[in-house]
């Protein structure tokens, strides 16, 4: 393999700074470029040796502080600027985040969910050439390596639903022009494609489901499995001929929610060559209270389960932090309260709880939780295959490139 890659530069910068993300979890504070040193419109070389080499499989690039941002849970982006704010910008970029899958389009809610789904891809577009220093759309694994050497941030297109698709599979080769790279088969309730984790009928992937699959499979675009119930999710891994993504899940064997994948799920996307990332969210501890050594937990099962070549990230959240803590717990109440009104809350989703780790925020968690594997006697090869480079490679596989 040619020494020369950004990805690999990348590595031996990783490893030559793993000795001190033990440290660095302790709270001793390590020569890295915090979201203050950054400049607010960054340029250049924006990481620095100690950063490590993130591809969050499903994430954002938000700050949950500014009045009128994405709800807890995600909410709308309809409303959303053209522009996005600096600090968010800056803490993406200190965070060593060089990728990261962010939703678009249609999810749940009242919009025409085609119609929809286009606009929001025109009105990302329009968001990522605002931002041409800071951000770089992914249409091949070959950009996720441009924007590691470039200092800029990797926008991987992507939807948590495929009620776009209407009654046309033929749809998903549309998408794929516009530059969608995963699709995720359904979110929580019922689609055409099968069913969600909360169904309680437990359907599988429909025959319309698995002609979508085979169109995803077609166009190289990778197939998302996340939010599935059990049955849809094992029939998606049974008709897709290339490897599949959990995105963003929890281990049930750990937490018996409905959010989180069992163990034979895991397995069998590990065997198919695909990828589990695990998600910073409430339901990986049964009480929605979970801490990051809850998300060790899980990461530790999902290894023992699918090996370490299959295990990855998908934090489900940004990396700017909440700053007020109160106030995202009322948030996280109001917003609970019209997701079950709406009928598209998942199980573990209850006031009280906020959608994210508490101690595991802001562009320094993923040192944070790399320090914690470290201390739980990790390698930082395995470290750094969990962070990124497992998820490089599926989405190479994937997509050809």
């Amino acid at each position: 393999m040619e020494t020369t890659s950004p990805t690999h530069i990348a590595r031996r910068s990783f490893l030559g700074a793993a000795a001190g993300f033990a440290l660095a979890a302790t709270g001793v504070a390590g020569r890295v470029r915090t979201a203050e040193t950054i400049p607010a419109r960054a340029r250049g070389a924006n990481r620095v040796q100690a950063d490590p080499f993130v591809v969050n499989m499903l994430g954002g690039i938000r700050n949950p502080n500014r009045r009128g941002s994405r709800g807890p849970f995600g909410g709308d982006p309809a409303d959303g600027p053209l522009t996005l704010d600096e600090r968010a910008l800056s803490d993406a970029l200190a965070s060593g985040t060089v990728a990261v899958n962010t939703t678009i389009g249609y999810v749940a809610g009242l919009q025409e969910p085609f119609e929809y789904s286009v606009a929001d891809v025109a009105r990302w577009n329009r968001i990522i050439r605002n931002h041409p220093e800071a951000l770089l759309k992914v249409r091949a694994a070959s950009d996720i390596e441009r924007a590691a050497r470039d200092g800029r941030v990797g926008v991987i297109q992507g939807f948590q639903n495929g009620a776009m698709m209407g009654d046309d599979a033929g749809r998903v080769a549309v998408f794929a022009g516009l530059g969608v790279k995963i699709i995720q088969l359904t979110y929580n309730g019922p689609n055409q494609l099968g069913h969600g984790s909360m169904v309680p009928e437990n359907g599988g992937l429909t025959d319309f489901g698995r002609d979508v699959v085979a169109e995803l499979n077609a166009t190289r675009t990778l197939v998302d499995l996340s939010h599935s119930g059990e049955q849809t999710c094992l029939d998606g891994i049974d008709a897709s001929a290339a490897p599949v993504a959990i995105t963003h899940t929890g281990c049930r064997a750990v937490t018996d929610l409905p959010r989180n994948k069992t163990d034979r799920e895991l397995r069998l996307v590990a065997e198919g060559g695909g990828i589990v990332g695990i998600y910073f969210m409430p339901f990986l501890a049964a009480d929605g209270m979970a801490v990051a050594e809850d998300v060790v937990r899980h990461i530790e099962h999902a290894v023992q389960v699918c090996g370490e070549e299959h295990v990855g990230i998908g934090t489900d959240g940004g990396t700017t932090a909440v700053d007020d803590l109160d106030a995202a717990y009322e948030a996280a109440r109001r917003e609970v309260e019209a997701r079950r009104r709406a009928g598209i809350s998942a199980a573990g989703e209850r006031p009280g709880v906020v959608p994210f780790i508490p101690d595991l925020q802001g562009p320094d968690q993923f040192r944070k939780l790399a320090g914690m594997l470290a201390a739980r006697g990790h390698s930082s090869e395995r470290i750094e295959r969990i962070l990124g480079l497992n998820a490089l490679r599926v989405l190479r596989d994937v997509w050809g490139e």
